[in-house]
């Protein structure tokens, strides 16, 4: 259960009254990274200077229910999280964008806003959450091509995230995960458990495992299938969906590049609606998936630009979901580009386009995509609970971020308590401290991950 922040001081200090500097330290020691992405280190962005911080509450991804919930329970600690945020990067503007029918979480936030904050109320549409059309929708400002939205003077944290940055700054470690448990479960569910629970264990909170089955790390777009329930929960994990194996969406998530790469060949009709339906490319990046298509069906290089403009591509899933007629997948195709390219070393060198005029007509309705990913029949309430859970054993991964893995700094044997430091940060490299979860001795410890057991070892 998340707990209930407390105003405390640093050596007789306020908040207010400690460094940028110190903030960022905080944040670096208590192992925070970006809950709702890949999991950069949170330290190092707020160790850059920014003139706008953006708390990203949209969720952007149909069934997932954690940030909406999150923040109409502890509006405080998001409030305070972005308060830190804008203290350590300079910022003179908080933004938190969340749609419109998130009205509990509207109303729990408002009272807590200071002069220089606001609410910014997006429409449900997808994909909205995605950090650079929130900004674009919330600021006007665009993201180049192949850039960050530093670049643009804006940084942008998902809820989770600042919740965590205000604990971080009381002093306690990222030691759990709050996730949505949805789909076809026996019992929808938003819960909060130990970094390092086995999925399977998370599951039963749910229900219990169906075996027939298949399950989703994230959200129905952008999430990844999860081919073992016995992999563990990370700081980055999305929520779990859990959908009947013969599932349009399990189907096409189980699809070889190679089935991807011929359907394309043989059906591709060139329409342009993958390219005119791109949020990407509304905003005037030059990523065009139906050109992409074409220059791979036809071996043809064109325009080296064209082909490296895969780099850019979020992999949103609009193209392949939502808008290609015959089924073909542009964002497989654009994965399979990018991992070439990036062996290659080779980067995206494009400018920023035009805006295409009609772009906030082209987004897509939430209500609409659910339909075309038939997914109403489990769009369902996944209430928050409140209860604690702790598993008899955690299986923390040294490396739950971009970076480089975290190097343990305990032994097989050793006692340790929950918020203890296991894990620390490689020297002279981008990484996240990582820390116990439970209290229990340390089992095994290999190159990917510590195991902690509950109470003594085992024999």
């Amino acid at each position: 259960m998340i707990e209930e922040i407390k105003n405390v001081s640093f050596n007789g200090l306020s908040i207010n009254e400690i460094s940028a500097d110190q903030l960022s330290l905080h944040v670096r020691n208590a192992g925070v990274v970006g809950a709702g992405g890949a999991g950069f280190p949170t330290h190092v962005k707020l160790s850059a200077k920014a003139e706008i911080v953006i708390v990203n509450a949209a969720e952007c991804e149909p069934l997932l229910k954690t940030d909406q919930q999150l923040a109409a329970r502890y509006p405080e600690q998001v409030v305070k999280g972005l308060s830190i945020a804008m203290k350590a990067t300079g910022a003179q503007q908080g933004i938190i964008a969340l749609k419109a029918k998130y009205h509990e979480a509207i109303a729990a936030l408002e009272p807590h806003l200071s002069a220089n904050m606001q609410l910014s109320i997006m429409p449900d549409i997808y994909p909205a959450g995605d950090e650079v059309i929130t900004i674009w929708l919330t600021t006007g400002r665009r993201v180049p091509p192949g850039g960050i939205p530093l670049n643009i003077g804006v940084v942008v944290n998902n809820v989770q995230t600042l919740i965590n940055v205000a604990y971080a700054v009381e002093g306690k470690p990222v030691t759990t995960r709050t996730l949505t448990l949805t789909g076809a479960v026996k019992k929808p569910i938003t819960v909060t458990v130990p970094i390092g629970t086995s999925l399977r264990d998370v599951l039963e909170l749910a229900g219990g495992v169906d075996k027939e089955l298949t399950y989703i790390n994230g959200g129905p777009m952008m999430g990844t299938l999860i081919p073992d329930l016995s992999a563990p929960v990370t700081k980055t994990t999305g929520g779990l969906i859990g959908l009947p194996k013969d599932h349009p969406l399990i189907k096409r998530k189980t699809m070889s590049v190679e089935a991807v790469l011929r359907i394309a060949k043989t059906v591709c009709e060139q329409c342009n609606f993958c390219t005119e339906l791109c949020p990407r490319h509304m905003i005037g990046h030059e990523l065009s998936p139906h050109k992409l298509i074409r220059a791979v069906n036809y071996k043809s290089i064109g325009d080296p630009l064209l082909i490296t403009s895969a780099l850019t591509c979020s992999e949103c899933g609009v193209c392949e979901a939502y808008a290609c007629p015959v089924g073909i997948s542009p964002l497989r195709v654009n994965v399979a580009l990018k991992a070439e390219l990036r062996a290659q070393g080779i980067k995206y060198q494009g400018e920023l386009g035009k805006e295409d005029p009609m772009a906030k007509h082209r987004l897509i309705p939430s209500s609409r995509l659910m339909d075309r990913l038939r997914l109403r029949p489990w769009y369902k309430e996944a209430p928050l609970s409140l209860e604690g859970y702790e598993p008899d054993e955690v299986n923390l991964k040294l490396q739950q971020h971009i970076g480089a893995p975290a190097v343990s700094v305990v032994k097989v044997g050793d006692v340790v308590r929950s918020g203890q430091l296991i894990g620390e940060i490689p020297a002279g490299a981008l990484g996240a401290k990582v820390h116990a979860s439970i209290d229990g001795t340390v089992t095994q410890i290999t190159p990917q991950a510590i195991t902690i057991r509950k109470g003594g070892a085992t024999k």
